[in-house]
């Protein structure tokens, strides 16, 4: 099953607990009342998530098992329910809230058939909420703590979705920036994932996707190079919570720090 699939029901809420598990409660209790109307399979629904409401053993689920939650990781089930409330969001940014984000999300992280429709339940009760982003950004940073390539895959997701229309609006880029303060990247931190996304890639400045200045030694670039491939190699990203269906953009992540890394030793002649 996807993780799509395994996203939807009171078990992953409770998995998660914070805004991110009161969210996918309150889609789940949504769909429960449909299943009743004859809108959706209320048999595959209650075999995702078991029983809607009712707090799961010792009240404290952040420990449980993956086995517990559909086979999926808490740390999953947060980063692509993450990545779907924020872009849910940042699509209110320029005040012009469309079905173009995510058309866009389901076409970059392969989602369709009854997960789209699931998928869009959650997108359209996140951007329907009074909620700020703020409570969503804090929880994915605290669970997150620590391992800022994770970060950084789910900041390249929200730059992809914003980008589905052909253009970044300035209050979306103001969006992108604020989350990943509260993720904990300095500006230009930001800055490199945002030109990494949206210069052409002829025109990106290889020192800066690998996080370096041009007056730094070659042992220097060389190290942040090895560092980068070790921190964002999709198996590593995988293991630490990124979902399987985000493995494309980890790979062209990849391919542009290698990129970088190439033009670099070209210039240079190491």
């Amino acid at each position: 099953m996807s993780i799509w699939g395994k996203i939807i029901g009171g078990a992953a809420g409770f998995a998660l607990g914070g805004p991110l598990g009161a969210i996918l409660g309150a889609t789940a209790g949504h769909m429960v009342d449909k299943a009743k109307e004859g809108g959706f399979n209320q048999e595959r629904i209650s075999s995702q998530g078991g029983p809607w409401g009712q707090q799961g053993a010792g009240g404290n689920p952040w420990g449980q098992r993956a086995g517990q939650f559909g086979g999926a990781d808490p740390r999953q089930i947060a980063f692509a329910t993450g990545v779907i409330v924020l872009a849910a969001k940042m699509a209110k940014a320029d005040g012009n809230v469309t079905r173009e984000e995510i058309n866009a999300f389901k076409r970059l992280f392969h989602v369709s058939g009854p997960d789209a429709t699931q998928v869009g339940q959650i997108f359209d009760a996140a951007r329907k909420s009074s909620d700020g982003y703020e409570p969503y950004a804090r929880q994915i940073a605290q669970m997150f703590a620590g391992e800022r390539a994770v970060l950084e895959s789910i900041l390249e997701a929200l730059h992809q979705i914003a980008l589905s229309d052909g253009s970044l609006h300035p209050a979306e880029k103001e969006y992108l920036r604020k989350v990943a303060n509260i993720f904990g990247f300095a500006d230009v931190d930001f800055d490199r994932v945002h030109q990494g996304n949206t210069a052409p890639s002829g025109q990106l400045d290889p020192y800066k996707q690998l996080g370096m200045t041009r007056d730094a030694s070659n042992e220097d670039l060389k190290a942040a190079h090895r560092k980068l491939s070790r921190e964002n190699h999709p198996d590593l990203l995988m293991a630490k919570g990124m979902p399987e269906e985000f493995v494309e953009q980890a790979n062209e992540k990849m391919a542009r720090i290698n990129a970088a890394w190439d033009q670099i030793c070209k210039e240079r002649n190491i």
